[in-house]
């Protein structure tokens, strides 16, 4: 059975951004008769905002896109926050580390910006990491670990991927792509990369469709899958909503939020219509229900190219 999920992070009002992917990851699922997974990604304590996951599950509710498992569901493969799930992380590191495939990094931020200007790709992660402290000694390693607590890092394999992405198409990453990454920050906190690998695998997520910001994150997920001994989940990454600044909506986009929206009075069928038109679902942005959206529904009728939203369809979104 198809299992896939919506793994937000409560670091901001949710806004049409995220509602996008939200309903074609929802519409994937109910299309096939599978089972819906909500997950609050909130391991990163700098970031999140814990008041704001209540946030998300109104939202979600106001969207009309109810959830089979997850935060007032239960389910399963709970618990379905991440807070709750870091014995399973650093479970993963042991068995990791017993392969030997993990490493202690002692590299400032200073010193990993000093790269941050070569040419490389994997724009969401930075720079690829030059390896620095890879081939460190045992007595190198002591004397660094006396003036600064390591973060660990997990050493890639000379390996080539190639995803078959469900909306992209195929797409290969060069061998090393992105460099050796962290799993575990110097304050103790688990990156992302190892936790969204963990949980999918362990709530046996099968499909996962993401943000195409996310794309170049995929390989560093697969080579964790793959010493880790998991089965990958597929992987589509639908192209995000741009302001018209440039730059993909996000919390400086206020007006945008689900949150302004409901307050305003905007009803949630306009916004779902809104959101299957710029996903190039629907040649008008007309209203609908979500449920409206699933007989047919398939991954390659999404639009393949970022959409502008102009303060012109701003304001026609607002009005009543």
């Amino acid at each position: 059975m198809l299992r896939g999920r919506f793994a937000p992070t409560p670091s901001g009002a949710m806004h049409l951004g995220n509602a996008k992917i939200a309903l074609l990851s929802w519409l994937q699922v109910r299309s096939a008769g599978g089972v819906f997974v909500l997950r609050i990604e909130d391991i990163d304590v700098q970031r999140s905002r814990p008041h704001l996951i209540q946030s998300i599950i109104d939202d979600m509710k106001w969207l009309g896109l109810d959830w089979d498992e997850g935060p007032g569901k239960g389910g399963p493969y709970g618990p379905y926050t991440q807070s709750e799930r870091l014995e399973r992380y650093e479970d993963a590191l042991q068995k990791l580390q017993q392969k030997g495939r993990l490493y202690p990094c002692y590299c400032s931020r200073a010193e990993l910006l000093s790269v941050a200007g070569a040419p490389h790709g994997l724009a969401s992660e930075g720079a690829p990491y030059p390896g620095t402290c890879r081939a460190l000694t045992q007595e190198e390693r002591a004397v660094r670990e006396r003036r600064k607590k390591p973060a660990i890092r997990f050493a890639l394999k000379d390996e080539q991927y190639t995803v078959q992405d469900g909306i992209a198409g195929p797409h290969s990453f060069p061998k090393g792509s992105g460099g050796d990454f962290i799993v575990k920050r110097a304050d103790g906190m688990y990156s992302y990369q190892l936790a969204v690998t963990i949980d999918d695998a362990a709530m046996r997520i099968t499909h996962v469709l993401r943000g195409d910001d996310l794309l170049d994150s995929t390989p560093r997920q697969l080579a964790l899958y793959e010493a880790l001994n998991l089965a990958p989940p597929r992987f589509a990454h639908a192209p995000l909503i741009m302001g018209e600044d440039g730059h993909r909506l996000a919390k400086r986009h206020g007006d945008l939020s689900l949150s302004f929206l409901r307050s305003t009075g905007v009803q949630p069928q306009k916004v779902i219509g809104w959101l299957a038109f710029i996903s190039g679902l629907t040649d008008r942005p007309e209203p609908l229900q979500p449920s409206d959206l699933t007989s047919g529904f398939e991954l390659h009728s999404i639009s393949k190219t970022p959409f502008t939203l102009t303060q012109q369809m701003n304001r026609e979104l607002l009005e009543s």
